[in-house]
């Protein structure tokens, strides 16, 4: 027979509840284990996801250097010693920032054609400063639009002009009809590869309304006697003001999906509401007061106007957000140069 074990009964009435102290004023926690009063914060007013009051400095920091730009950067330092001249593009909406500081470096003492292209949504007074800014006794420089073609058929020309010393000691030493290279570099959605395909009158280069298309070094014959090598689109890895990455992003050299775009809009906002150009105001049916909003609400008034809007009747600022960045590089909001010589 088993010897049973005595077990203590539960006493129901104990709990973990911390000791008491009975007071006159009735039953207190001790204050050692007592948990101070939780006040509840007052309900901060609604504002957009992701966004600063655009009166209020701020920027997001925009950077974008993927693998395959080291290894291009590295070919065409190698490449340059096979070509005689280097023809620059860059977007004439800004000159400045789409210059990319390393291939400028690398490509010194080469002589070099610019190109600035999308010159038909570039403010024109603007750009002329920018032409007499950059050209100099070795620098040609020509404003383009590679889509339409406009201005392309002064490329080989200046080219020609650029380089006549050289061709006429070649043909002093009996070559008749050298061949020059030259040597084509931007960064990425800028037009190379639409120039080519204008320039060569055939759509060899793959090319795209989005940076990152050309991924390869390709040789093209543009003219009589002229070969260029069509690199791919390359940034380089820091940009020292965010200023130049801002830009760069607004005209779609920096890929969308990288970034936050209702951001990226309120700051284009901010700059659209200094120019105040007829076909912003237009487009967007904006009175006077609209523009002393701050730029995220403007955001929600632009979306309203279109008729964007989700469950609740709220404005839809990321669809409104995707459309002003769509209509600014489109120039259906005025043209328009961001940067001045």
């Amino acid at each position: 027979m088993k010897k049973q074990r005595n077990i203590p009964k539960k006493n129901n009435k104990q709990s973990n509840r911390p000791a008491q102290k009975q007071s006159g004023r009735g039953t207190r926690t001790d204050a050692r284990s007592a948990k101070p009063p939780v006040k509840k914060a007052a309900p901060k007013p609604k504002k957009p996801k992701n966004v600063t009051r655009a009166d209020t400095p701020h920027t997001q920091t925009i950077q974008w250097f993927p693998g395959h730009m080291t290894k291009t950067k590295r070919q065409i330092e190698k490449d340059l010693r096979l070509v005689d001249a280097v023809a620059e593009i860059l977007d004439a909406r800004i000159p400045n920032s789409s210059r990319n500081p390393d291939i400028a470096t690398l490509t010194a003492g080469k002589p070099r054609v610019i190109l600035l292209n999308k010159s038909d949504m570039a403010d024109k007074r603007i750009t002329r400063d920018w032409i007499s800014a950059l050209s100099s006794e070795t620098v040609r420089v020509i404003p383009v639009d590679c889509k339409s073609g406009r201005g392309v058929e002064k490329f080989v020309p200046a080219l020609t002009d650029l380089l006549s010393d050289k061709i006429e000691s070649y043909r002093k030493k009996g070559m008749l009809n050298p061949t020059m290279r030259v040597m084509i570099v931007g960064i990425p959605n800028v037009g190379k590869s639409t120039f080519i395909n204008r320039i060569s009158k055939k759509n060899k280069a793959q090319s795209a309304d989005r940076p990152g298309v050309t991924r390869g070094n390709q040789w093209f014959t543009v003219a009589r006697g002229f070969e260029m090598l069509d690199t791919p689109g390359v940034l380089w890895p820091k940009f020292d003001d965010q200023t130049v990455g801002e830009r760069l992003a607004f005209t779609g050299a920096i890929k969308d999906n990288i970034m936050d775009i209702e951001l990226l809009a309120i700051r284009l906002l901010d700059l659209l509401k200094e120019l105040k150009t007829p076909e912003f105001i237009e487009r967007y049916s904006l009175t006077d007061d609209d523009l002393t909003l701050p730029s995220y609400e403007l955001l929600a008034v632009i979306a309203k106007h279109r008729g964007m809007l989700i469950s609740g009747g709220e404005a839809d600022t990321e669809r409104a957000a995707a459309a002003v960045l769509d209509e600014f590089r489109a120039a259906k909001l005025g043209r328009i140069t961001l940067e001045f010589p």
